[in-house]
């Protein structure tokens, strides 16, 4: 079992919140990524637990999907003086608060609008507790995501670029631009990083990095030959992280939350063929109740799982 050096923290979150990762020496502390914006007072409680009377200083978001940066208003409350950096990719719309360009509305999720204080980019250093830890740039799933490496330890912070059983949803692929091949260069680069111990941003910490490689590569080439395979899958995804939200909901206001969304009609009208959006939706909820991802009984659907 890998042991994580002084200074490392995981805490593992549900897959409604991103896990938190937290750096921290004598003299500062650093939280990479702050979880979904219902679970925001659970992450303050969590880092106000964990950092006793100190204050946190820096808050790094890998990307900006609202998972993984919900938290950010909150905890910019409860630390006045913290430092937000964001990857400069969307930080023109974090400054003039464009839900829709920052995948908010087009996912129907919600994100407390934050401020940045500055952008990390690709090939950026930062050292914690005298090691180093360079960020990288990891496109894909996010066109502007950023892993970050320790290469001493060889601790792998992947975000969504890799978790043990696969990655996250390409989202890009829906808004109609290849990112299959980012997905795949992204996989190599972490290869080629050869970490000894990666801690994702959904699910455990891992070390049989060759396995989750393969698993991640199996995956991609499944989508690249099935692209509707890929589709699907990404709209059980925006389901599913509703019904993490919402526990229990009335299967007519379901449906109805779902007619909004710019991805799902997206993901509709390029692979679901003469298949109708309301019957395409319930079909989605009937495979996704087959395998156990949820319940539906009667006039309500439920998470499961």
């Amino acid at each position: 079992m890998f042991t994580l050096p002084p200074g490392v923290t995981f805490l593992e979150r549900g897959w409604l919140s991103s896990n938190n990762i937290v750096l921290q020496d004598a003299t500062q502390s650093v939280l990479i990524d702050s979880g979904y914006w219902t679970h925001a007072e659970q992450t303050h409680a969590l880092l106000a637990h964990h950092l006793a009377d100190r204050p946190l200083h820096t808050l790094i978001n890998t990307h900006l999907h609202s998972d993984h940066c919900g938290g950010n208003a909150l905890l910019q409350t409860a630390y006045p003086e913290l430092e937000i950096l964001i990857p400069p990719g969307h930080a023109a719309f974090v400054d003039n608060w464009d839900p829709k360009a920052l995948s908010f509305t087009p996912t129907g999720q919600h994100c407390p609008q934050f401020r940045h204080t500055g952008v990390i980019q690709a090939g950026a250093k930062f050292t914690v507790n005298g090691t180093e830890w360079q960020c990288h740039a990891a496109p894909g799933h996010d066109p502007h995501a950023l892993i970050i490496f320790n290469a001493q330890d060889g601790i792998l912070i992947s975000a969504d670029a890799l978790w043990e059983n696969g990655f996250g949803a390409v989202f890009p692929e829906i808004e109609g631009f290849a990112a299959f091949d980012e997905v795949e260069a992204t996989l190599q680069m972490i290869d080629e990083l050869q970490p000894r111990c990666v801690l994702p941003g959904h699910g455990g910490i891992f070390e049989a990095v060759p396995a989750a490689l393969a698993r991640a590569r199996s995956r991609l080439a499944q989508f690249r030959a099935d692209p509707a395979k890929h589709a699907s899958y990404l709209a059980k995804v925006l389901l599913k992280f509703k019904l993490l939200e919402l526990q229990r909901a009335p299967y007519t206001a379901f449906y109805a939350w779902s007619e909004d969304l710019s991805y799902l009609r997206l993901a509709h009208q390029e692979y679901a063929g003469p298949v109708s959006y309301k019957d395409w939706i319930r079909g989605l909820c009937v495979a996704m109740e087959k395998s156990g991802a949820c319940a539906m009984d009667g006039d309500f659907i439920y998470n499961a799982g």
